[in-house]
């Protein structure tokens, strides 16, 4: 029988090391290796498959058929519908992951209430909290009525065995880090434990086609932990965001098998929890005071949805040898990049001043059309000058200085009509028709520059 070593399993990123080391080759985390049991090799009894006599035949089909939409189910919180493509899918596995506190478990409570008072068999899973801490928290968010079945195990061999016996529609495990099988030798949290009880769970929903939702810890750079396969697992991967300081969150889509991909929703932390905002460009843009210096308000769009927000920047002389850099809502790197391109295309120069950059509520920002709303904010602040209060910025710089156009124009600039804002500096309007507030178009940074400064002379 051939002999099974041990191997070393980084506990960041999931890859295997034959050997210990104090800092991991694949993800340059440092003490992240953990000794496991290894599988026996390959092509030795206990790992090879046995194979049957009768040979599987693969059926195919033609890529042009019809397929129905796959069913939903509605927790009747629109937010959280929307994010997941209109409702949660039968038979699919979601991923929620979070900061600690953040209100993951609060919301899926919510969510798993709401499903169950419309007549869906509810199961909650808690690994990480007591019944009677469940019992109290659904009584403070006036959930303690609602038909869920409540289970506090981490025994995967009990849930699985429970869940069999319950046939929930609905499964809700809190959390995924929690879960431990007998069947490994590793402590529970493991990267093999955790893509070990994963793996079943997904199992468990496309076979009795339960819609379960697994929640994940993060890690302390914002990913799930644990290994990516988990990710690849599941159908669906949400991440739950958002700053302490402010009363509102936001959930977000980065995998969707159902629907699609970077949709949001956001929700305001209340007393009795987590309540949906219908209009989150109002909520960002509330409290503006008067236009000041280093302001510029954003017309972005996550998913579907036109969002916008404040973007806020200052221009300040440094004390220090060497100036800083402070981001907060957006890209270091693309914030260095504007930079460049404003010193070498505009003359501006940073190299003894200090640059902060936010984007007021918490909202973190990825798309790139950010970047003519950042170069409008930090040039105001230079120049001390004030944009005017009923103005959206939004497209994107490239190296050279020029302007280039972005998707869904017509989108944001609709947002910001609803709003109230009835101008924007954006590159030239590439369809035709008459848009919804007038622009003012710019072809490069020297021209931002230049109507800025004529903004402040008038």
């Amino acid at each position: 029988m051939a002999r099974t070593e041990n191997v070393f399993v980084c506990q960041s990123c999931g890859s295997v090391q034959p050997k210990w080391s104090g800092r991991c080759d694949a993800c340059g985390s440092w003490n992240t290796l953990v000794e496991e049991a290894g599988s026996a090799p390959l092509g030795t009894a206990a790992s090879a498959p046995k194979r049957s006599g009768r040979r599987g035949k693969l059926d195919l089909v033609e890529l042009g058929g019809d397929a129905p939409d796959p069913p939903r189910l509605s927790t009747g919180i629109d937010e959280f519908d929307r994010v997941c493509g209109g409702g949660l899918v039968p038979a699919s596995a979601v991923l929620v992951g979070g900061d600690p506190g953040i209100g993951k478990s609060t919301l899926l409570l919510q969510a798993i209430a709401r499903l169950a008072s419309g007549g869906a068999k509810a199961v909650y899973v808690s690994g990480e909290e007591s019944v009677g801490q469940v019992r109290r928290r659904a009584r403070r968010l006036g959930l303690a009525d609602a038909p869920v079945a409540l289970a506090a195990e981490t025994a995967l061999v009990s849930v699985l065995d429970g869940l069999k016996a319950e046939k929930p529609d609905i499964v809700v495990i809190d959390s995924i880090q929690t879960m431990w099988t007998d069947q490994l030798a590793a402590a529970p949290g493991t990267v093999a434990q955790v893509r070990a009880c994963a793996q079943e769970l997904t199992r468990f929903a496309k076979k009795t086609g339960a819609a379960v939702i697994l929640v994940g810890h993060v890690t302390k750079d914002g990913q799930i932990a644990g290994p990516r396969v988990v990710e690849h697992m599941v159908d669906a991967v949400l991440y739950f965001e958002g700053e302490r300081s402010h009363q509102f969150r936001i959930l977000r889509a980065v995998k969707n098998r159902f629907g699609p991909a970077d949709e949001i929703g956001v929700f305001e932390m209340a007393d009795a929890g987590l309540r949906e905002v219908a209009n989150p460009s109002a909520l960002f843009l509330d409290g503006r005071g008067d236009p000041a210096s280093g302001a510029a308000v954003f017309a972005g769009m996550e998913g579907t949805r036109p969002v916008l927000t404040e973007i806020q920047a200052l221009v300040a002389a440094s004390p220090l040898g060497t100036p800083r850099r402070t981001v907060v809502g957006w890209d270091s790197g693309r914030l260095s990049m504007v930079l460049a391109v404003l010193e070498a295309r505009c003359g501006l120069g940073f190299g003894g001043k200090d640059v902060y950059l936010n984007v007021a509520g918490g909202l973190r920002i990825g798309e790139p059309a950010a970047d003519l709303a950042v170069a409008a904010a930090i040039i105001s602040s230079a120049l001390d000058a004030p944009l005017p209060a009923d103005m959206v910025v939004f497209g994107e710089i490239s190296l050279s200085g020029d302007i280039r156009p972005v998707g869904r124009s017509e989108a944001r600039m609709k947002e910001a009509a609803k709003l109230g804002f009835s101008k924007a500096i954006a590159p030239p309007p590439v369809g035709e028709g008459e848009p919804p507030i007038r622009i003012d178009s710019v072809k490069s940074v020297m021209e931002l520059v230049g109507r800025i400064e004529a903004l402040s002379a008038s």
